[in-house]
């Protein structure tokens, strides 16, 4: 991918490709081989801003948070190649035993164990993963504002806080000459867009921060696999993607995205990427992988330009 077509994370100085690779599947559903391989087909399709988390993924039978992490941080120490992602991981989720939160101690204790994790001095961005209303924004604030200074983080995010939350700390960098948030991961698809596009968005308008949306394909539904009752069985999380979005507008979606895809030979995933990386303020949104032709679509829905009157059909067919 051409430096040209990088974009920039608010106003950090960190230039991602038009996606982000979502980590969660490290040590959860891919074994670290698997994730191996992933992470150098990545690399070498320009894809190189990988996105985790130290709670990822603590939900797994068997798992205490922070496998993914400490493949990563492996494949790290056997590639050599930390010049070459962008690494992103978050802070915030119980990981048990009292670590949870943005205490401003806590998020020491956090990001050393991180590093530590991942085998590597820094951080590209540090995000807070969901807003911690027991502590006061400035402590948070300024405990991520000193690992900056120290070198230990080069940006900060916010995934999960509300407009008014976001607001308020963006006001308070401003005001106390604290590092701001540069970017939002908020949860962003082609049916899930009103609890973004109701507030959120406007503050990412307003403020230049990029947003690096999660769910971007909606749980596996935008791809087009659920079409039916009957498709729920086709993997673990199906039974519940059926019950959330398969109804009629969530049809109506999939069947514009199928018309969109055979008019450009490529598939409802490319196709539903393909918006929201021209809607106004994404810069990336996030998508997992698990094999190595799924890495192969994901570069290809990172080039995929629509027309005009396919972004407008697939925005009047989702309209909430």
């Amino acid at each position: 991918m051409s430096h040209s077509e990088l974009r920039q994370l608010g106003r950090s100085s960190l230039r991602v490709p038009r996606l982000t690779f979502g980590g969660n599947v490290f040590g959860w559903t891919i074994d670290e081989k698997t994730s191996f391989s992933l992470l150098d087909a990545l690399l070498e399709k320009g894809l190189n801003f990988i996105d985790t988390a130290d709670v990822y993924s603590r939900w797994a039978p068997g798992n205490e948070g922070g496998e993914s992490e400490t493949i990563i941080g492996n494949w790290l120490k056997h590639s050599g190649k930390r010049d070459k992602i962008v690494l992103a991981t978050k802070v915030g989720m119980d990981l048990g035993n009292g670590k949870t939160g943005l205490a401003a101690k806590y998020v020491r204790q956090a990001v050393e164990a991180s590093l530590k994790r991942l085998q590597t001095d820094y951080i590209d961005l540090y995000q807070a993963h969901r807003d911690d209303e027991d502590t006061p924004l400035q402590e948070s604030l300024s405990a991520f504002d000193a690992l900056i200074k120290e070198g230990k983080v080069r940006a900060i995010g916010a995934s999960n806080y509300s407009a008014e939350r976001l607001t308020e700390a963006l006001k308070l960098s401003a005001d106390l000459g604290l590092a701001r948030y540069e970017t939002l991961q908020p949860e962003y698809n082609l049916y899930d867009r009103a609890g973004y596009e109701s507030g959120l968005e406007q503050v990412a308008l307003d403020h230049g921060l990029g947003v690096i949306n999660y769910y971007s394909l909606a749980s596996g539904f935008l791809s087009g696999k659920y079409r039916r009752k009957e498709d729920a069985a086709k993997s673990a999380r199906g039974h519940g993607v059926v019950d959330k979005y398969l109804n009629e507008r969530g049809l109506k979606i999939v069947d514009a995205l199928v018309q969109v895809a055979e008019a450009h030979r490529a598939s409802p995933t490319q196709v539903a990427l393909a918006w929201q990386i021209a809607r106004p303020g994404i810069a990336a949104p996030i998508v997992s992988a698990t094999s190595l032709a799924q890495v192969d679509e994901l570069a290809k829905a990172s080039v995929l330009k629509l027309k005009d009157d396919e972004q407008r059909l697939l925005s009047e067919v989702s309209h909430y």
